[in-house]
Order: structure tokens, then sequence, then C-alpha cells
């Protein structure tokens, strides 16, 4: 297995040496306040072990049940919301688009919104198709895919009968307690924990992402195994200094105490934009406090690049970017000579289109450098399994590290239940 790789460098070169010392104190201390459990939230560490944590037999139980529904289902719908459904759709969307898969079942989503049109469409498409369910909540109540789950249940159970429809229902939810927890128990669903410990947007290597990604074909020991690659450097207090988490998390955080406090997490491989996505809500959830954080932001190049390019090379100097290089891929297409040559591309005829975006990776990164733009470049092999397993647990324990660095607890999101409190209020809830 290559591991990923982590360039710096360019990031740092106007930066002056006692910043970096500065933080790198700063850092260190972060490292250790999460290594040794010491901090805010040190109750919610359970993820730090999870790739380690699966016993064959548990691995066999989660992939004889995706292989139960696998076979009487040509949709699996997968209701959750932010951690409960994000990390699960990053991975599927990134390996998938890159390795073969059977097309069944296909992967459909519901619960992260409130749009009755998209619905609407879903339902029209499940009338027409054998389909289960898969629905991911702690508590069984959080509004959005509680509200989805009630709809598609009724749906579930008028086109298969209640028997039926239990079989086609894999819950995963509090171990203890909980709407969810409850309706599971009398009504008989196959049943899943979240572990008491993990909070949601750490939990995608835990049964809230394995179930489902078994379900989509994913090969989840490999994922592990790529994660368990990750957190043993991570956890390993001597090689911790020499690693990519580290060089991530100290690059990010001097760019932030030097006035740099927008990160743009950029791909060239659109199938890699829900990683973002489940990339924007670990950071943006874990750090977002106390007037404190980086603004996780993304973009996808070379498409962004006609639409965004303009203000990152020109615009405000206030973010950096965090950019995944990914080596090489599966699939390719190599670009025809034409005799006419009316579009005059034949000098570019023979070569293969994934190395024409290479070469605009290099340019992108060259002008905006120039730019004053910081540039931290993570580098991966291929996208496998293993790699996208290595990612997650890079990130996860950055970002631990970077909260507790910025004096901030890591794995609460206190806010975040403003909105809800006006919304139940305004809907008359008692």
């Amino acid at each position: 297995m290559k591991n990923i790789t982590i360039s710096t460098s360019s990031a740092l070169k106007s930066i002056p040496r006692e910043l970096i010392n500065a933080v790198e104190e700063e850092v260190q201390r972060g490292y250790f306040t999460l290594i040794n459990g010491t901090g805010l939230g040190n109750d919610f560490l359970g993820w730090m072990r999870l790739p380690m944590s699966f016993t064959n037999e548990q691995l066999s139980v989660i992939m004889n049940d995706a292989a139960r529904i696998k076979r009487i289902s040509d949709v699996v719908v997968v209701i959750g919301i932010g951690g409960s459904y994000l990390g699960t759709r990053a991975v599927i969307e990134a390996v998938s688009a890159d390795k073969r898969f059977s097309k069944k079942p296909t992967i459909l989503y519901a619960g992260h919104n409130l749009n009755p049109v998209y619905l609407n469409n879903l339902i029209a498409q499940l009338d027409k198709v054998d389909y289960s369910i898969v629905v991911i909540s702690k508590s069984g109540t959080t509004t959005e895919p509680a509200i989805a789950f009630r709809i598609l249940r009724e749906h579930l159970q008028n086109k298969y009968g209640k028997t039926e429809a239990a079989n086609r229902i894999i819950a995963i939810t509090d171990a203890k307690r909980g709407t969810l927890r409850k309706l599971s128990i009398d009504n008989g669903y196959t049943t899943y924990s979240i572990p008491d410990d993990v909070g949601g947007r750490f939990s995608v290597l835990s049964p809230v992402g394995l179930v489902p990604l078994a379900i989509a074909g994913i090969d989840i020991q490999s994922l592990l195994k790529g994660a368990a690659s990750m957190a043993e450097i991570c956890l390993d207090k001597e090689s911790f200094f020499n690693s990519s988490a580290y060089n991530y998390v100290l690059t990010r955080n001097v760019l932030y105490a030097a006035g740099y406090d927008i990160e743009l997490m950029v791909n060239y491989l659109d199938h890699l934009n829900y990683l973002s996505e489940w990339w924007k809500q670990l950071y943006g959830e874990s750090e977002g406090k106390d007037g404190k954080g980086i603004f996780p932001a993304s973009v996808s190049f070379t498409t962004d690049l006609h639409s965004l390019g303009q203000f990152i090379q020109g615009g405000t100097k206030k973010l950096f970017e965090t950019v995944i290089q990914v080596q090489t891929t599966r699939k390719d297409v190599i670009i025809p000579k034409l005799d006419d040559d009316v579009d005059n591309l034949n000098y570019i005829a023979g070569k293969s289109v994934n190395s024409v975006n290479k070469i605009a990776q290099k340019a992108t990164t060259m002008a905006h450098v120039s730019g004053k733009v910081p540039n931290i470049s993570i580098k991966v092999p291929q996208i496998t399994e293993e790699s996208i397993g290595q990612l997650i647990y890079l990130f996860e324990f950055a970002c631990g590290v970077s909260g507790y660095t910025i004096n901030v607890n890591p794995f609460d999101q206190p806010d975040v239940e403003a909105y809800k409190k006006n919304m139940f209020k305004l809907l008359g809830k008692e």
C-alpha cells in the first residue's frame, strides 16, 4: 500500500520563522491534549481507535446483512443528514467512479434536505423498483431524516406489507434509547449501534458508514486497513511529528495565525466533491466556535477556475488552498488526432485527458502561488478504499489537534441547536 504524502514548503515561504516556532509549540500542546485525552470533549474520542476495533466476526455480520439487502433491492435509500450520510456518500462517489462496480443496488439518499420536489421524484422512482432503507439517526427525532423516514416507511409498508417492509429496513441508532431504537425493537428491524463516544462527523468508520458502504460494494476491510495505517502513525508519539497529518495541521494553523482564515479544499476530479462536503462539516463544526476557526470552503477545478479563479488569483488575500492531487486514475481517455484540426488541438493529440488535467494542476498551482495564495498539496497515489481510509483518518486526527491548538472543544456543536429551537417554536412543537 502506497501512503499519501503532503507538501507544504511553498505555503510557508513568506511566513516568519518565529511565528512558525510559536504555532509549532501550540500544535504540539494540542497533539498531546488529544493523544492523552485531557481536553474538553474527551468523552468523544472513540473514533481514534475505530479502524482497529472491528473483529472479523463483526465485519462478517455487516457483510452478511449487506448481501441480504443487495439480493432483494435494486435501490437502497440511505436516510441521514450531516455526519450520518456525508462520509458514506463521499466514499461511495470517490471509489465507485474510479472502479468498476455492479450497478445493483443503486444508492440514493433522503433526509438530507426538506425539498418536497426531491422527495416526490424519489417516491416516483421507488414506485418502479424493489428497494430497501438504511436509516441513520442517533435519536430518531432529527427533523429532516425523521420526516423522510416517516414518509418512506409508510411507502415501504404500503408496497410490501408491514412484515416484509421490516425485513427491508436497517436502523443505525443509539444503543439503548431514542425514538428510532424503540421503533426498531417494536418492529424487529435489523439494528446497529452508534458508539456513545463517537460524534456524527467522526462516525464514517463506525457502522454509520460501514453498513451502507458494504451494501454499495465498497471493500470495508480495505477502507479500515488504510485508516489503521494512518492511525498507527498518528497515535505514535515518536512518528507523528514526521507525518503528513502533522505537516497539515501545523501548516494550516501557521497560515491561520498569519491571517489566512479561509481554507479552500481543491480537487481536480469531481467525484471527490462529496469528500470536500464531508471535510467541510468536519472542520466547520469542530473549529467554528468562540469567534475562532478557519472557514472551510471547496472548489472543483478546472470547472470552478472559470467562475472563482479570478477571485482566488486576484481577490482578498485571506484564503489558502489544500489541493488533493490524485496521481493516477484507472480510467482515462486519449485525445484523438483529426485531419481537419479545426480546433487547433492536434498539438496535444495522443495525450490522455488525465495528463492534460495534471498539467492544468501544475499551471494553476504556479499561478496561485505567484499570486500569493499559499498552497498545501496532498498527493494520493490512486483513489482506492485504502487511500480514502488514510485521508479520512488524517483529516479527523488533524481536526482534533487543530481544535485543541486554537483552544476550542473540537467535539461539540452547541450553536447548531439555535436554529432547531427556533424551528420547533415556529412549527408549534410542545
